[in-house]
This record gives structure tokens, C-alpha cells and sequence, in this order.
């Protein structure tokens, strides 16, 4: 059985038919986005750091501009999705980095919780009209595929068909 080979297959192996196995499997680009609303309104992260700090805070990686926000309200880590280390997920957790929790704390999707894994369209509180919402944007594409732009598509007129012997009648 291909699926239970217990080694590690490394991408750059010189076997033309494992080259064919990998070029075949789908592959999972993904994408996480937080989209902040805050004093200032409303601004956009592309997350793509392992891990992120959030606060009121200059020196913090996503800052939020709201005086009922703590200088260090949160950090954001990235971890990887089981053994599959090309996927992975954001955790976020109340408080810095060092453990120090925030003044508020973090109220995930309505309930007060201080740390939460997040998933697609959860909505993180840190205050009163200071919000984000997580995105995580997948796009499969098995490897070779081509969009349907690449194809020339002709309609043609069903009384372009009709048979020239039908039309002598």
C-alpha cells in the first residue's frame, strides 16, 4: 500500500515515477487574514509570521488603537496542522507573550475564553468597538491544472449545424 510507507518522502527525489505521485496530489494553498476593526476603522493582516503580538502597545505587531485595549491584549501563534507541516493554524491566547493576561480578556464568538484555536470566521472582542475577524482562505489545485481561462470556448449557433442535405427540402 502507497499510503502506509512509515519513511519521509522528500520532495527532490530522483525517481520519475515518485516525481508523477507528488505532481499529482492536490495541493492546499492557504491563506489567513484578520481583518481588524478598531478606533481608526478598518484594516487588514495577512498573517503569515509564527507568531504575532496585539495590542495598544507601538511595539506590537498588530496594533489596535482603543483606549479599553491593554498594551499587550494578545498574542496570535502559529502551529502546524497535525504532521503535515505546509498546513497549520493560528491559536490565540490573552495576554503577552510571557503570560501576563490582558486587563479584559478576549470574548471569541461570545464567550469569554483565554486561549482558542482559530477557525474560519471566528470573531475575536478585545473591547468595546474593537473587533477582527479570522479568515482561512483555501484554494486546492491539483498540480498541472489550468484555469479555464486557458481554453478557447466556441459557441456556435445551432443553425450553423443543420445538415446541407436538410436544406434542400
Amino acid at each position: 500500500m502507497v499510503g502506509n510507507n512509515n519513511r519521509p518522502t522528500l520532495i527532490n527525489q530522483n525517481s520519475a515515477a515518485s516525481d508523477k505521485d507528488i505532481s499529482m496530489a492536490p495541493e492546499t494553498h492557504e491563506s489567513h487574514l484578520l481583518i481588524l476593526e478598531d478606533d481608526q476603522g478598518r484594516k487588514e493582516f495577512a498573517l503569515e509570521n509564527s507568531v504575532y503580538s496585539i495590542g495598544r502597545d507601538r511595539d506590537c505587531n498588530i496594533r489596535l488603537v482603543s483606549q479599553f485595549v491593554s498594551r499587550r491584549h494578545a498574542t496570535l501563534v502559529r502551529l502546524p496542522r497535525g504532521q503535515n507541516t505546509q498546513s497549520y493554524y493560528y491559536r490565540i491566547v490573552d495576554g503577552d507573550a510571557k503570560g501576563k493576561p490582558s486587563a479584559n480578556g478576549l470574548m471569541i464568538n461570545g464567550r469569554k475564553i483565554p486561549a482558542h484555536d482559530l477557525k474560519n470566521e471566528d470573531e475575536i472582542v478585545f473591547g468595546p468597538q474593537v473587533r477582527a475577524i479570522y479568515y482561512l482562505l483555501r484554494n486546492t489545485q491539483r498540480s498541472g491544472q489550468t484555469d479555464s481561462s486557458e481554453y478557447d470556448i466556441t459557441l456556435i449557433n445551432p443553425g450553423m449545424t443543420d445538415d446541407p442535405e436538410d436544406m434542400d427540402d
